[in-house]
């Protein structure tokens, strides 16, 4: 089959800049298009809740090298500043505002949307972290001292909390659940690394729900179900994120949690997705999933392309999780899949470094460490052989006895 002539990308981040990129390296002369709802280049979203929020200024927005000469490097149609409003899979037709974009195939790449506090978006001060802009405004605030509330303690808001603690100003989390994170590593394991915070001088307040956010015109504080009131400037609302697929209804393809792909990225006759956006068929792990990490966005951009220019010889999307985050000072990581309660095989829940595994099964699914950075990709190797979980153990003790050098 011969490659598509006209590839339409929409979403101009991580997974689309990696497929428009991946599409030149492989040789592809046809018309690439490259549709962004932002009126900005593509830059890299990680650094906006780390790196970024420490910084001092513009000097540290997290632009991706060489992206000022994307258009006439990789002779791209750049359409930004609009979002996707429509995909027409009979007409192979995607809309633009008012214009009709054409495509032989395209690679859904949207990305997903940060949930808003509701009956809030009247109020100045009240912001979520997923774009440059929201992180522009978080920093500012931060710089200036603004009493900050975070509402949820999973972990955009640890790092928006860190970084308030890099400012010399501390933020108050507020967690409607019990435990943080339950669903993001487990309960245990949440009330591990939620436990930096109070080691730290964040006050965390778990188990309470936001009755309401005080204010007329700016937010000036938050009220708890419990009748307590904080005093703030601004309110960052951490609630999790969707993914954007709003503008896919009535397009044929299916939508769950996503955009429904098989093992090879393809959604439709002529349509794939990656990133966010995709909920694929792994092969490793024998579901559906849909991983919000960066590391799949670049990887799955890359071989979405790769499968769409060339369909006949598609291959499978083969990825093993990995995630990390930047908390006061410490790196948190995870590979594969954190199914229920993991246990602990190196150092201590109450120490500030540790490694725990998951287990699924007889097989090892997951690993999490903290301030273990030489360790967790070997675990990973061991998720992507399908490894026994006394794999995992064994490789635990390895790693204890060369540590401690016996």
């Amino acid at each position: 089959m011969d490659a598509p002539r006209r590839i339409v990308i929409v979403g101009a981040s991580l997974a689309g800049l990696r497929a428009a990129e991946t599409a030149r390296a492989a040789g592809y002369d046809g018309t690439l298009v490259l549709v962004g709802a932002e009126t900005h280049l593509p830059y890299d979203r990680p650094p906006l809740s780390k790196a970024f929020l420490a910084g001092e200024g513009p000097s540290d927005e997290p632009f991706f090298d060489g992206v000022d000469a994307l258009a006439d490097g990789l002779d791209i149609e750049l359409v930004l500043g609009q979002p996707a409003s429509y995909l027409d899979t009979q007409s192979r037709q995607v809309g633009v505002g008012d214009t009709a974009i054409s495509y032989d195939a395209v690679l859904l790449a949207t990305g997903s949307t940060a949930r808003r506090l509701k009956g809030t978006d009247h109020l100045a001060g009240v912001v979520t972290l997923r774009t440059l802009d929201d992180a522009r405004a978080i920093a500012a605030g931060l710089r200036a001292g603004s009493r900050t509330v975070v509402i949820g303690g999973g972990f955009i808001g640890s790092e928006v909390a860190s970084a308030a603690r890099d400012h010399g100003s501390a933020a108050v989390i507020v967690e409607a659940a019990p435990v943080p994170l339950v669903r993001a590593v487990g309960q245990m394991a949440g009330a591990w690394l939620s436990s930096l915070h109070g080691r730290n001088g964040t006050q965390l307040i778990c188990g309470t729900a936001v009755e309401s956010v005080i204010g007329s015109d700016r937010v000036e504080g938050v009220r708890l179900a419990d009748g307590r009131v904080l005093e703030a400037d601004m309110v960052v609302a951490g609630i999790g994120a969707d993914p954007t697929t709003g503008w896919l209804k009535g397009s044929g393809l299916t939508l769950d949690n996503g955009v429904r792909c098989d093992s090879t990225l393809r959604a439709g006759e002529h349509e794939w997705a990656a990133g966010d956006v995709s909920q694929w068929w792994s092969e490793d792990f024998d579901r559906h999933l849909r991983i919000e990490h960066w590391t799949n966005a670049a990887e799955q951009g890359a071989r979405a392309m790769r499968n769409l220019l060339d369909p006949d010889k598609a291959e499978p999307y083969r990825h093993i999780p990995y995630f990390w985050s930047d908390w006061y000072g410490h790196r948190i990581q995870l590979v594969g899949l954190p199914v229920g309660d993991p246990t602990v095989v190196t150092g201590s829940a109450d120490s500030d470094k540790l490694v725990a595994l998951y287990r699924e099964g007889n097989r090892l699914a997951g690993a999490l460490a903290l301030n273990k950075r030489s360790d967790i990709m070997k675990y990973r190797a061991l998720i992507a052989r399908r490894a026994d979980y006394s794999d995992g153990l064994s490789l635990a003790e390895q790693r204890n006895a060369k540590a401690s050098g016996t």
